[in-house]
């Protein structure tokens, strides 16, 4: 009877809490649901974590909650027939070394009916940085909601810094560079981008998504920029492609990132919806795509971007490997 008005308790304690019980044996999924009322606190309360290890886990880069948002947490897990420690740690976002850290556990023998604590891993980050592989980015952008309507994709190349300037290891340097030449050589409020790709192939999200790239364009008219931008995302694409050959990694992720983001806001690449920086006068903000001559104009994201800078390359070699890359993301999540 006491171990019923435990139980009991503990029940309403979680509906009141308004976040469902973390403990219910072989709970096949570990995202919850973010709903009205919800904070990282009670979250995090009810899953016996933190806020700090929560945002870690789900690439926060504030405390904001939108409902719909979907949030990974550490789950508890009764040990079946066939499980391992890796099978699990793939299942559920997590590591063999999380799950033996979380257990106490010494080798990774584990036995039918054991309770086991699986905590997802957290993410690469850095302050407002984010640093993810293309399987991470594509959890992390699915998971997520945003207060704001994008309506187009602006595609650039960093041209400085280049490859020359990336060691395999130095992103977060990289990005904290370039922030800092954005906010204290241009006077901006962040990091001009939302992402950033890289030669390895990974992505950074930078400047939140809630908020405009702010610069992106560089225009000298700054109320049209500002129009331009206002439901826009930006990625810079790390290297110099009017001389550098993109890697097979980088190329792969710019395809599937900006598949992920058409997706996302419900878009199909087009000449509107994916816009190349070559295509917009710096000094009055029209968009003169490949009608350049006369106009001040540059070639980001580069002579060699997908076959080249045009409208033209972009129809031919770029939007369908988005198009065929948004049919599979598609396929898969069936």
């Amino acid at each position: 009877m006491k171990k019923y008005v435990v139980l009991v308790l503990s029940l309403i304690f979680s509906i009141m809490l308004g976040v469902a019980p973390a403990s219910a044996a072989n709970n096949l999924r570990n995202l919850y649901d973010v709903k009205s009322g919800d904070t990282l606190w009670k979250v995090a309360n009810s899953y016996q974590t933190t806020v700090k290890d929560l945002k870690r886990i789900n690439g926060l880069q504030s405390d904001l909650l939108l409902v719909g948002q979907k949030l990974r947490v550490p789950i508890m897990y009764k040990v079946v027939p066939g499980d391992t420690l890796w099978k699990l740690s793939q299942t559920f976002n997590s590591t063999v070394q999380l799950i033996k850290t979380a257990n106490g556990l010494t080798s990774d023998i584990i036995y039918v009916g054991q309770q086991l604590r699986i905590p997802p891993y957290p993410l690469n980050m850095q302050g407002q940085f984010i640093l993810m592989t293309r399987e991470e980015f594509k959890d992390w952008i699915l998971n997520h909601e945003f207060t704001r309507k994008v309506g187009k994709v602006q595609i650039h190349h960093t041209y400085q810094p280049s490859y020359q300037q990336f060691n395999g290891s130095n992103h977060f340097t990289l990005l904290s560079g370039m922030k800092d030449y954005h906010v204290n050589g241009m006077g901006w409020s962040d990091i001009s981008q939302q992402l950033t790709t890289f030669p390895d192939g990974t992505v950074a999200v930078g400047r939140p998504f809630n908020t405009p790239p702010e610069g992106s364009f560089g225009l000298l008219n700054k109320t049209v920029m500002h129009a331009i931008e206002a439901d826009a995302l930006a990625i810079e694409n790390l290297g110099n492609f009017d001389d550098e050959q993109m890697t097979p990694e980088q190329r792969e992720t710019i395809i599937t990132v900006t598949a992920l983001l058409m997706i996302k806001y419900g878009l199909t690449p087009t000449i509107d919806s994916i816009t190349y920086h070559h295509w917009w006068d710096i000094n009055s903000g029209e968009r003169v795509l490949d009608n350049g001559e006369g106009h001040a104009i540059k070639t980001c994201p580069g002579t060699g971007f997908f076959g080249g800078n045009s409208t033209a390359d972009a129809k031919s070699h770029f939007y369908p490997l988005v198009s065929q890359k948004m049919q599979e993301i598609l396929a898969s999540m069936k």
